[in-house]
């Protein structure tokens, strides 16, 4: 039996984790949920998973909640703010630790799971993106693991050798015969649409994908492609690749998830249908596997896979990550932070779509920050990213 806390329960990623959980109560148990402000999912999470300890890190949030379990006698206890929710990241029972809050919120927690050496299924890239070498030097003077339960890199990681999976980060890939990493991705809903049509969606178009439900934020980033350059950066991280080891293909039909490319020439890659719950249900198991209770693939029914180059004009998000990246910690950082304000300002209706990439660009540029040598320099620089993002969206706003 495996004891697990979720981070970012009522989220798409935390839903799906408890879908799992629950189709396998002879080999999970959840101990603690944690979430933002969500109270009536949580209490529905809380009734029918039973976990001894949930936080929230909204103050009121938690004692409506905690109010609402009284009413029904439950013996879950209900905290609250920033430090309850890294200290359930840690509890001493605890295997496995869902890093599924959305953005630099899951920073903090999901450190704390790694230094109290949990095994983390990250789905929370930011947290490994904006603190780059720190995180994956924490992972290594832990005990910790991580297994990614994005799509593409759980891809990525089921097709490693053994050793490179328990050795995240550090292992060459070249030692190991491997040439390059292949990053799959849809294209998100527009990839068809021409550059002018971009500049009239709206937030609703933009969170309707044409394969996977996801949330509003990795919605947007999948449609302005700032998603695949995020994931560019984690790969990047991840699997110890250069720029010269990755490659990044659009593959519309989300069928193959990722590939990896061998000195002799093979290539082996990772098929399955757009289910997350697919990548979880491995992350969770491994290194074992176990039936799975979601669809399989059909060969039969799926008569196309097609694969071609993204477009950096149509989509320059794409292109910005993949430089910020290159350019040094402190770049990926404020990147991410302005593309929070950014991702949040369009689905508030204050800017076009096509502003978002203007307000990631025009704050990274407008920023000189030396690189940061301790978790309090990373956050120190995300919160004046975000001041100068916010006010170039006042300068853009409709």
């Amino acid at each position: 039996m495996k004891n697990i806390t979720i981070l970012g329960s009522t989220g798409v990623v935390g839903n799906n984790a408890l879908s799992v959980i629950q189709s396998y109560p002879d080999l999970f148990t959840v101990v603690a949920l944690v979430a933002n402000k969500n109270v009536t999912m949580l209490l529905k999470q809380c009734l029918a998973f039973s976990p001894i300890w949930v936080a929230m890190n909204d103050k009121k949030s938690a004692y409506l909640l905690q109010r609402e379990l009284q009413d029904r006698q439950s013996k879950t206890h209900v905290l609250f703010g920033a430090t309850a929710v890294s200290k359930l990241a840690s509890l001493p029972q605890i295997d496995h630790v869902v890093s599924a809050i959305v953005g630099m919120a899951g920073l903090l927690p999901t450190l704390s799971a790694i230094r109290s050496g949990k095994t983390i299924l990250l789905a929370n890239k930011e947290s490994l993106i904006t603190c780059g070498s720190l995180f994956m030097k924490e992972l290594t003077s832990s005990k910790a693991k991580i297994i990614p339960i994005d799509t593409e890199h759980n891809a990525i990681f089921q097709l490693l050798p053994l050793k490179i999976q328990e050795n995240l980060g550090v292992s060459a890939l070249k030692t190991h015969g491997i040439k390059n990493i292949i990053l799959t991705g849809s294209g998100g809903p527009f990839y068809k649409f021409s550059i002018p049509d971009l500049s009239h969606v709206t937030p609703n178009q933009a969170c309707i994908h044409p394969n996977w439900s996801m949330g509003k934020k990795i919605s947007v980033d999948s449609a302005t492609m700032m998603n695949k350059g995020l994931e560019y950066a984690e790969a990047r991280l991840l699997f110890n690749a250069s720029h010269s080891e990755m490659t990044i293909l659009i593959h519309p039909e989300s069928i193959v998830h990722s590939m990896v490319q061998y000195c002799d020439g093979s290539v082996l890659a990772q098929l399955s249908i757009p289910d997350i719950k697919i990548a979880i249900l491995y992350a969770l198991s491994w290194p074992k596997r176990i039936h799975s209770k979601s669809d399989f693939l059909s060969f039969f029914k799926q008569k196309t896979l097609s694969f071609f180059e993204p477009d950096l004009i149509k989509f320059p998000c794409l292109k910005l990550a993949i430089d910020a990246f290159s350019e040094g910690q402190a770049a990926m950082t404020v990147l991410n932070a302005a593309n929070e304000i950014a991702v949040q300002s369009f689905l508030d209706f204050k800017i076009s779509f096509d502003k978002i990439f203007i307000v990631n660009i025009e704050t990274l540029t407008s920023s000189c920050f030396s690189d940061p040598q301790c978790i309090e320099d990373i956050l120190e620089i995300d919160r004046i990213s975000r001041v100068l993002a916010m006010k170039k969206v006042s300068s853009l706003s409709f």
